[in-house]
């Protein structure tokens, strides 16, 4: 065999339950189904921080966003953080980037990418000083070639927002130009070793795009825990999003009413959708190019969506919905090249275990662990807590909170109350045996069976059986803590010890 190949393909906020493979065979996504037949399934891949920049650098670095210092959003990796291809010996690799990005510098080539398609303008502001920000991305000059013109901000920087790409016909979305460029790079490759990294915006609000008729509202099936709203038991965090959506709704939607979230969740199926229409793209001339056997294909996303799971929507809370993604792994040479597999894992574990797979060695620093020991001999991974974090500020919460707090929210809570319950830190430890545990500074801690009670809709922290449970839960985020660094302040709540 040559030297493998890597084609990573990511979405960005695509719950795990949009795949046939995760029990939905409503959406039609026949490219991503027909690569879950031929790839190994995780069914309870988590991510480590459900929200974008953090959850990133988990997927590139092999690093919890406690280590990376990626935290929140918008917080640039630093350059002394490798990714996957500074981490190995990739001499003779082409390695190249598209899509979006979130990790700082936007449209700059960086971390060990040689080449780089950008598609987000939005970023600006978080460039680097010695950044050029009159530079635009890839995508909006591939727009101009085409004689779209594009609008002007208040600081005369011309650029196309989301909402204005998300209208456009499909052949100008970002889907398109995507496959468009990396269909392009794979046949340029040739018999040269690549390392290729893609990720499609959709299906990220705004929640609209070109196949918003693809599926009809009336046939959308609302989630099993829409009628579980946070009660006034639940955490304040999440009444406070719930409160929020139900007043504001989300890309000019309303979320009042059941038929209005059935038209949102059509709108999201379309964009998975579209998604798969692209990637299949990318995946026939993976094929055509006679490059199919010799290349790892990931596919994944950064981090799940509510869409309308306890009547929330988006992400940034502990919920599998927001948490759990999608995972497919095809490994040509694999003794066990599919399946699916029912053991929890964590993205953190991706760069390791790729690495691995590459025949590359394993920098001793990474925080995540290689699945190929026992992948190699037909075994699932070895069964293991996975740790998810959320560190407190930003995120995109305070924005929604700041915003509308003043408006209808004082009912909840003050200001003052609202701000430490959207920035307190929070540890969720998911076990092999189905337990997951959210532990609280403020004490709003979570207890849920996910075997018997996957929607999460009974909180069994009240139930005096489980006292030694919950502590042996604590104490393996205590130790999980000293492990990997984290000094993030965990509660002193008695009914842990």
């Amino acid at each position: 065999m040559r030297r493998p190949n890597l084609l990573f393909l990511y979405t960005d906020e695509q719950a795990a339950a949009t795949l046939a493979a995760y029990g939905n065979g409503l959406i039609e996504m026949p490219n991503l189904d027909r690569l879950a037949a031929r790839s190994l399934v995780f069914e309870r891949a988590y991510v480590t921080q459900p929200v974008c920049t953090p959850s990133r650098s988990s997927i590139l670095t092999g690093m919890c966003p406690h280590t990376s210092g990626c935290t929140r959003n918008n917080v640039p990796l630093d350059a002394d953080v490798e990714c996957l291809p500074e981490l190995g010996e990739f001499s003779g690799y082409r390695t190249a980037h598209m899509g979006k990005w979130h990790l700082g510098d936007e449209i700059f080539a960086q971390h060990g990418f040689d080449e780089w398609v950008s598609i987000e303008d939005g970023y600006r502001a978080y460039y680097n000083p010695w950044r050029d920000r009159d530079q635009h991305c890839d995508y909006w000059q591939w727009l101009v070639d085409r004689g779209i013109e594009p609008s002007q901000s208040e600081d005369g920087f011309n650029a196309f927002g989301r909402g204005f790409s998300a209208r456009l016909p499909e052949e100008r979305s970002k889907p398109a130009f995507l496959a468009e460029r990396a269909t392009a790079f794979l046949r340029a490759c040739g018999d040269d070793p690549f390392v290729l990294y893609v990720n499609f915006l959709e299906p990220h609000m705004p929640f609209f795009g070109p196949r918003d008729d693809q599926y009809d509202p009336a046939d959308v099936p609302l989630p099993d825990s829409f009628h579980a709203p946070p009660g006034p038991e639940a955490p304040l965090k999440l009444r406070l999003l719930h409160e929020h959506y139900r007043q504001v709704g989300i890309s000019g939607m309303a979320l009042r009413t059941p038929d209005d979230w059935r038209r949102l969740i059509a709108n999201y199926w379309g964009l998975c959708s579209l998604v798969d229409t692209y990637a299949g793209r990318i995946l026939d001339a993976l094929e055509a190019n006679g490059q199919a056997d010799d290349t790892i294909v990931v596919f994944t996303s950064d981090h799940g969506d509510m869409m309308g799971a306890h009547q929330l929507v988006a992400k940034t809370v502990m919920y599998d919905e927001a948490a759990r993604v999608p995972l497919l792994l095809r490994v040509p040479w694999l003794e066990r090249a599919s399946g699916h597999i029912e053991e929890p894992v964590s993205q953190v574990d991706l760069v390791p275990t790729l690495l691995d797979l590459l025949g590359q060695a394993v920098p001793g620093h990474l925080q995540g662990r290689s699945w190929r020991p026992e992948l190699h001999h037909g075994r699932a991974p070895e069964a293991a807590d996975v740790v998810i974090e959320w560190n407190g500020p930003d995120n995109g919460m305070l924005g929604a909170t700041q915003h509308t707090l003043p408006h209808h929210l004082e009912a909840l809570t003050s200001y003052d109350e609202a701000w430490d319950a959207v920035t307190a830190p929070l540890r969720t430890i998911v076990t092999p045996t189905g337990w997951k545990f959210t532990c609280s500074p403020r004490g709003e801690h979570e207890l849920y069976n996910l075997h018997e009670d996957p929607g999460e809709t009974r909180n069994l922290m009240g139930d005096p059986a489980i006292g030694e449970l919950v502590a042996d839960l604590y104490e393996r985020l205590l130790e999980w803590q000293e492990r990997t660094g984290d000094e993030a302040a965990m509660s002193s709540d008695p009914r842990l010890r």
